[in-house]
């Protein structure tokens, strides 16, 4: 019987359930408590920083003068191209400040409290400057400079544009040109940033227990800035509350934690609030896409001009660096449509914001927006139903190049939008459409066909240029002597459901059950070198490690009972917790042969004691891709949007647990319908952060999120060992384009264009009043 494909209830949820999990602030105890000073203002210089003197309190104040000391260095996230520049980022502030919320002293205490009374004590002076907060500030003609190192406020830039790019415009029949704009979001994970570091008195080492994605690279990063063999250092992440991209980044708070815990030699924890998240941890999606569009009459699209500016806030975040937003819509804006000329420009502007990092689907909702809304915007100009656009212009060949060079695998595209659109049943939801005008109601139907660029490898972050370029897989398995496997793996699961999911693969290919498979994550200690999980990555690399380990498993099993049953070892089939000699009535248990070489192995020779392996995997990378169908109402008084219906057709390849993949894309999708609708943060013109509490940012709750409908279908790619693709920010990454596309249809007999997200009640009103006057 095979384990891949069933719905099995992960064997991680038992521990979580009863109250077993262990985050790390439940490892708090004994440790004296962290808090950071920050800058109450956007920008400035500072002038003096006023603190009670060191015998006058019960605890410790560090200043930036402390770290440096010692020899700390800023955090530097590098891109190995000319258009980078490269900004240093302190662990705490020296001489300036560069967004309200940047650390400037470190406090200890024995409590909460005292620590917090501490802080207060601590008063930095300030000479302000005014802030650059938008990217108009920011790239205005005689703009003050937000660091030296970046005079033009450019972080990166990236430009292509093939020749035939004007030729196209020129020759074309309907141009189309979009000025889209994507309010800043954050990824609000349910657990905030923190840490509890422990000093080690007897090897003189410390251990970093953290809520974070990368666990390694952390490790690698806080070595690099503390100047530190990296061997005195370890890091576990135990359970993490929600990750979703934002806790890939080395923030310099760790920095400054760790720095602390080696020069006290005591245990710390610095335990983050919400407030403190909102303003000095990472956001995204700050984002102008200004993209035209060439279309012959007979709506193929020729060509895509696009300029593209994303607000990657003060910094630029480790290891990815500020390129990760303005770089991704360079290369994927094509997404799954099928044209040869493309013009780019992207660059990521500096600003004295908080610093972006990766949030679930990083800019690809921008890009499909993007796409989505030039076909739907040409149907219309050119009288072409929205369905047939895309049917003229979806990939269907495969490989396909991308005009940026990318290569498209194997993938659905069409056919995923045509069992979507029959699962909608667009000709019954007119008619209710029409019936419902009549009453006075605005219902619409809007859809998204996109691509998700999953389980890429080192091939496509070289591509970026990244100093510390990220991308393969290893992993460790052993079986012990009772039969029972543990897999060691570099990646590092927060929430998905990928222990399950391995251990189900493993299993599979081994011919025992899940429960008997025990993954090991997140300890630096205890697994191989590996780059923790993001981007979709999980199931598709470590996956495919953990299969060719598997594999190296089963080959070895099979010589050992070809010996012990004297016959072929490729007669040996594993099935069941059993080695069965086919053709025969012999068989031996799988925990027989896992005794019999570990203790007797003298019984084998040339073969080594136990059963140890290790599996490697470094892929390009492949596509899942899906379609997205929403229905909407839309209160033309008050602007209020209600979701009715919400479908999703997913070709994610392989499914090894199904359920997972359906939680996967349901939480996806519910982050997608708050970046369409509700959530955003805001800054005034001070750079003050106006959203810094869960009453003014406005995550969905489950009254807002409609039911999910989730079809499937399974394209095999070559470019996947386990057939699996990735599935992990697709729910985000089209639900923004199809909700975008209802609420226009359903407002299309008032001519109204959506252009900018979240579309708020505000927002939608102040389209339909300006709809209204251009009529007038």
């Amino acid at each position: 019987m095979s384990w891949i494909g069933r719905t099995l209830p992960r064997l991680e949820d038992p521990a979580l359930l009863k109250g077993f999990g262990r985050y790390f602030s439940d490892l708090a105890h004994g440790a004296h408590a962290v808090k950071f000073v920050r800058s109450p203002m956007a920008a400035g210089e500072i002038t003096g920083i006023d603190a009670p003197a060191p015998e006058d309190i019960d605890g410790y104040i560090f200043l930036a003068a402390d770290l440096a000391a010692t020899g700390v260095r800023p955090v530097q996230a590098i891109l190995d191209r000319p258009d980078y520049r490269r900004v240093p980022h302190p662990a705490l502030a020296s001489n300036r400040v560069v967004f309200t919320g940047q650390a400037v002293a470190m406090v200890v205490a024995e409590t909460e409290a005292l620590a917090e009374d501490l802080a207060e004590q601590v008063f930095v002076d300030i000479e302000p400057e005014d802030p650059v907060i938008t990217i108009e500030q920011a790239l205005a003609e005689g703009a003050r400079p937000v660091h030296p190192e970046t005079p033009e406020n450019i972080m990166v830039e990236g430009r292509m544009r093939t020749p035939g790019v004007d030729p196209a415009f020129a020759e074309a029949a309907c141009v189309i040109e979009l000025n889209l704009r994507s309010s800043r979001q954050t990824a609000m994970p349910m657990e905030a940033r923190g840490g509890v570091v422990e000093y080690d008195a007897a090897s003189g080492r410390v251990t970093l227990y953290a809520s974070v994605q990368m666990p390694h690279m952390l490790r690698t990063g806080l070595a690099d800035a503390l100047n530190i063999d990296e061997g005195l250092l370890r890091v576990v992440a135990p359970d993490v509350g929600g990750g979703f991209g934002s806790k890939m980044a080395l923030f310099p708070e760790y920095v400054a934690l760790v720095w602390a815990a080696f020069r006290l030699k005591r245990k710390l924890a610095w335990i983050e609030d919400r407030r403190e998240n909102f303003l000095a941890g990472s956001h995204s999606r700050d984002q102008n896409f200004i993209v035209r569009g060439a279309f012959s009459a007979e709506g193929r699209l020729l060509a895509v001009d696009a300029d593209m500016r994303s607000n990657v806030g003060a910094f630029s975040v480790y290891p990815v660096t500020c390129g990760v937003e303005p770089l991704m819509a360079f290369a994927e804006l094509p997404g799954p449509y099928n044209f040869s000329h493309y013009g780019a420009r992207s660059v990521g502007v500096t600003s004295n914001t908080a610093m972006m990092a990766p949030y679930r689907g990083v800019s690809r909702p921008m890009l499909t927006l993007s796409m989505e809304q030039m076909m739907d915007r040409a149907g219309a100009k050119l009288g072409i139903d929205p369905l047939d656009m895309r049917r003229r212009n979806l990939i269907t060949k495969f490989p396909h190049t991308s005009p940026t060079g990318l290569t498209f695998d194997e993938a659905s595209y069409l056919e995923a939008m045509e069992a979507a659109v029959k699962v909608a049943d667009y000709p019954e939801f007119r008619a209710r459409q029409a019936e419902a005008r009549k009453q006075g109601r605005y219902l619409g139907i809007g859809l998204a066909v996109f691509s998700e660029r999953t389980g890429y490898g080192t091939p496509a972050f070289a591509a970026r240029k990244m100093a510390i370029v990220p991308g393969y897989e290893t992993v460790d398995c052993e079986m012990g002597p009772s039969g029972h496997v543990t897999l060691k793996i570099g990646a590092s699961p927060h929430g998905q459901g990928l222990k399950t999911a391995l251990a189900q693969l493993v299993a599979d290919r081994i011919g025992i059950a899940p429960e008997q498979v025990r993954v090991i994550a997140g300890d630096t200690d205890a697994t191989p070198y590996g780059w923790g999980t993001f981007a979709s990555r999980s199931m598709v690399i470590s996956g495919g490690a953990s299969m060719f380990a598997a594999d190296k498993v089963a080959d070895k099993l099979r010589e050992i009972a070809g010996r012990m049953l004297e016959v072929a070892p490729d007669t040996i089939r594993l099935e069941d917790g059993l080695a069965v000699a086919e053709g025969t009535n012999l068989s031996l248990s799988i925990a027989e042969l896992a005794r019999a070489i570990h203790n007797q192995s003298h019984k084998f020779p040339g073969l080594e004691p136990g059963i140890r392996t290790q599996g490697f995997y470094d892929p390009p990378g492949t596509f899942s891709n899906a379609t997205h169908v929403c229905e909407v109402e839309v209160d033309i008084e008050t602007g209020g949007v209600k979701i009715d219906r919400f479908i999703v057709v997913e070709d994610a390849g392989v499914l090894i647990n199904p359920m997972i993949v359906d939680g996967q894309i349901a939480g996806g999708v519910a982050q997608g319908i708050a970046g369409a609708l509700y959530e955003e943060m805001v800054y005034d013109e001070f750079g003050t952060l106006l959203t810094s509490s869960l009453a003014d940012y406005l995550p969905p709750t489950c009254a807002e999120i409609p039911p999910i409908e989730i079809h499937h279908m399974v394209t095999i790619s070559p470019e996947s060992v386990t057939g699996a693709k990735g599935v992990g920010e697709g729910g985000t990454i089209g639900a923004p384009a199809a909700i975008i596309s209802a609420i226009t249809d359903a407002l299309s007999p008032f001519g109204v264009e959506i252009n900018i997200i979240p579309a708020t009640p505000d927002r939608i009103k102040a389209a339909l009043r300006e709809a209204r006057g251009k009529k007038q």
